[in-house]
């Protein structure tokens, strides 16, 4: 993937007059500046307002008694809103705790520590800034880390971190457990659907577009760790623009609890604040397809917080349907179903989603019939 993805997109290294601003500076330059994007982006709720967003319990899920009715809430979410706060996940505390660590730390490294593990020129994978459409480009107020780690042969070691030593073995760690988590709930999503837990979690599991004997490593996943530093004028800069995750699945991780992640429902922006312990789930754009629209893939941004930092670990699961991005054939045996995406094929798929990117658009919206 990360060949096609570099021909479109750019990643850039951070420099150290970059890591200056970062780290404190009264001006912020023009190059950081979205005064009219942010404001242009819609009104956030007031903290007056009462809202009450999504929070899903696994284990709620797992009881035969309290399944049905928190499936249904499951589903709710997926269609409505396109994310949930997800509680007694069952991943291992450890390896989140090591995860949340090693992340942590490494951002907190120096820049020429960081740096050694650099995206390099026309590459993907590494430490540097958010995508860009070109040098010239406005800049996220964010460092970040981006990584394959799934299949196995998409992953570049020398990108790893080495430092903290325990960076690697955690994350290692940490992505088999979000992928059993995200078979898990592929399942509960399966049965809210009304289709065969075979065929969505077969979408995202198996030995790439081949049938595969076992299923259980997923087609690809590739993790994104972001360090959003403290803005003294965040009403001028973002953390991340809008939009919406391109894959199929995203978990995604804070390690603080400092808030920035929002949502956008009804033309306005509801900040998220993160519940301890928990995971925030989001439907992508593929999941969005393979439910023929049933879910929804959720439009959000991070705006950086005036005080604090703000450290999250991304997981994006890939999926697909022998090859191509499809709604899934079980939701469109009834007489009046229909399709409502044309199909396309994975690496087309990619390469329109990543052109989209670097360009500010949402690439999905091109497969509406």
């Amino acid at each position: 993937m990360e060949a096609a993805a570099a021909k479109l997109v750019i990643r850039e290294k951070i420099t150290g007059a970059t890591a200056a601003v970062f780290a404190g500076s009264v001006e912020i330059p023009e190059k950081f500046i979205r005064t009219t994007e942010v404001q242009e982006a819609g009104a956030v709720v007031s903290e007056d307002e009462v809202f009450e967003l999504p929070v899903v319990d696994m284990a709620k899920l797992l009881d035969p008694e309290l399944s049905a009715s928190e499936t249904a809430k499951l589903g709710s979410a997926c269609r409505d809103w396109g994310f949930f706060q997800l509680t007694h996940h069952g991943v291992d505390e450890a390896a989140m705790q090591q995860m949340k660590d090693s992340a942590a730390q490494f951002f907190g490294l120096p820049l020429e520590s960081k740096n050694s593990v650099a995206v390099r020129d026309g590459g993907f994978q590494g430490f540097g800034h958010h995508v860009n459409a070109s040098s010239g480009d406005k800049i996220d107020w964010a460092e970040n880390m981006f990584l394959f780690t799934e299949p196995v042969q998409d992953r570049d070691m020398d990108l790893w971190p080495a430092n903290p030593p325990t960076f690697r073995h955690a994350l290692d760690s940490y992505s088999v457990e979000i992928s059993n988590l995200a078979r898990r709930l592929l399942g509960f999503m399966a049965t809210d659907l009304g289709v065969s837990q075979e065929a969505l979690q077969g979408a995202f599991f198996g030995g790439g577009d081949a049938d595969d004997d076992t299923g259980r490593q997923p087609k690809q996943q590739c993790t994104a760790m972001h360090y959003y530093p403290p803005c003294r004028h965040p009403e001028k800069v973002l953390g991340s623009l809008p939009h919406t995750d391109t894959l199929g699945l995203t978990v995604l991780m804070q390690v603080d609890d400092t808030p920035g992640l929002q949502i956008k429902r009804g033309g306005r922006w509801i900040p998220l604040r993160p519940l301890l312990g928990a995971v925030v789930v989001i439907v992508g754009d593929i999941l969005d397809v393979l439910t023929n629209g049933t879910y929804v893939s959720v439009e959000h941004r991070v705006v950086p917080d005036a005080e604090r930092g703000r450290t999250s670990v991304v997981m994006f699961h890939e999926a697909s349907v022998q090859g191509f991005v499809t709604p899934l054939p079980e939701l469109l045996t009834g007489g009046e179903a229909r399709p409502r995406y044309r199909s396309i094929g994975t690496l087309e798929y990619r390469k329109g989603s990543s052109r989209a990117l670097a360009q500010g658009r949402r690439f999905v919206d091109t497969l509406r019939m």
